[in-house]
């Protein structure tokens, strides 16, 4: 089987879990002997350079990128209002990259097309136009779900406004084009019955964000992990931003008046300036991190106060593939096959976020316990391999139909 995998930004380097996601797509299908192309989009904020690729992922790939400035343009941003397309989305589509998928097709047959987010969309045309393969949707989450989240969540007026203006117009996209692809392949059951409700008949799998536990082991360097909160995660996404936030105005004060000493680790990429230069008590801005892993064993309690979003939150099944015992918003731990007081923890509001950390800091044995859940549950329910071999029969039925 040979599949076309297009993305909406490079799979390595894993900046973001977006990256790591698709990466671990791509190595999924290859240890199923599925024989994989990848043509990317970079842009300023993710480059691309094949040079800094591993050569044997290289080869495996043929990876290809195309420069797409997806930044802002406030000049089309507003004659958007006025047409009927979604800005989030047509600020991905570039002629340079439609003429090199063009070329692609053209010189090869493909039986499927993977396309990772709704943001790869605008190029159904140019697939319909040039191959017979299958197009199936990776839905990284229900994009129209999360603007709404964001907006119902903002008190500022005319923020909230844009929100639900830049959500409906989502909607409206996500609407017409479900039902153009031939196959949907969601991230979590929550986003499936969200499709259902919403009248899509495409085929459909369940196809969750998937590790490689050995990844996963800790250095044996890090004995006795520090006793300390830390959260990790771009904040060039909005919801990680508005849950940090949340969390340091909140939440933290509740917690540092009742355990002084207790620290709080910030991670993460495009970390606000205004933020690193805050003078919050006991809280440690690491910003970007250079291994991500070795950061989280280095910690014990990690924590995720998202208010909004969707799909599935891959930092939450790293840290529980690292047997981290995780603290997290209902909205956090959403499409994960988790159970709270087993093997996470789940808290809403600024007092039980308090009683939790107090019920962990006094009883090690939980953390530890918690932890070791998590890990196991990552080890039954999230084998990248086992996954992408569910994809790969996905696959299969949609080419015998």
């Amino acid at each position: 089987m040979k599949v076309l995998q297009l993305c909406n930004k490079p799979p390595l380097p894993a900046l973001d879990g977006g990256c790591i996601a698709m990466n671990n797509v791509t190595r999924g299908l290859i240890e199923n002997q599925v024989k994989v192309k990848v043509i990317c989009i970079f842009t300023h904020k993710h480059g691309f350079a094949t040079a800094q690729l591993p050569a044997d992922y290289v080869e495996a790939t043929a990876i290809e990128g195309v420069f797409v400035d997806t930044r802002i343009n406030m000049v089309d941003a507003f004659a958007n209002f006025m047409t009927a397309d979604s800005y989030n989305i047509s600020r991905f589509f570039s002629t340079d990259f439609d003429i090199s998928l063009t070329r692609v097709l053209q010189n090869n047959k493909f039986d499927v097309v993977l396309l990772e987010s709704l943001f790869m969309t605008p190029y159904i045309a140019t697939i319909r136009r040039y191959s017979r393969a299958r197009v199936v949707l990776r839905s990284h989450n229900l994009e129209f779900v999360l603007w709404e989240k964001m907006a119902s969540g903002t008190k500022n007026f005319a923020r909230r406004a844009y929100l639900n203006y830049l959500s409906r117009k989502l909607k409206q996209y996500e609407l017409s084009i479900l039902n153009q692809v031939d196959g949907i392949a969601a991230i979590s059951r929550e986003d499936g019955k969200h499709f259902e409700k919403l009248g899509v008949k495409k085929p459909m799998t369940i196809i969750p964000f998937g590790v490689s536990s050995s990844d996963y082991e800790s250095n044996e360097s890090i004995e006795n992990p520090e006793t300390a909160l830390f959260h990790i995660g771009a904040m060039d996404w909005a919801p990680n931003l508005e849950g940090i936030i949340w969390l340091l105005e909140k939440i933290w004060p509740v917690i540092h008046k009742k355990h002084p000493a207790l620290k709080l680790y910030l991670a993460g990429r495009s970390m606000p300036d205004d933020m690193m230069r805050s003078n919050y008590p006991n809280v440690v801005f690491v910003g970007e991190v250079e291994d991500a892993k070795a950061f989280m064993h280095s910690k014990s309690i990690m924590i995720v106060p998202l208010l909004s979003g969707g799909g599935i939150r891959v930092k939450i099944i790293e840290g529980m593939a690292c047997g981290k015992a995780i603290i997290s918003t209902s909205i956090g731990a959403e499409g994960i096959s988790c159970e709270h007081g087993h093997n996470i923890l789940i808290a809403d509001t600024p007092t039980q976020w308090l009683h939790t950390v107090e019920d962990l800091l006094k009883n090690p044995g939980k953390m530890q316990s918690i932890g070791h859940a998590a890990k196991e549950l990552v080890k039954q329910h999230y084998s990248n391999t086992s996954i992408a071999a569910n994809l790969v029969e996905f696959f299969r039925k949609l080419c015998e139909v």
